[in-house]
């Protein structure tokens, strides 16, 4: 497993709190909400092709 897709999922995680931070403070709290989806959409498709490998392991261990 790579370290990178650590990191990548971190600097996601801090740029979304970043910004919805901000939006928060501008009064606009309507679009914290969509940015948090977008933020969680993205890391749910860098890790997609990860969970896909545990998941063809696991089905290898138990010969499914």
């Amino acid at each position: 497993m790579d370290i990178e897709i650590i990191f990548k999922v971190a600097a996601v995680g801090l740029i979304v709190a970043v910004l919805n931070q901000l939006l928060s403070r501008s009064g606009r709290e309507e679009y914290t909400m969509i940015t948090t989806l977008a933020g969680l959409i993205i890391v749910l498709m860098m890790v997609i092709p990860y969970i896909s490998t545990l998941f063809g392991y696991v089905r290898s261990v138990f010969d499914l």
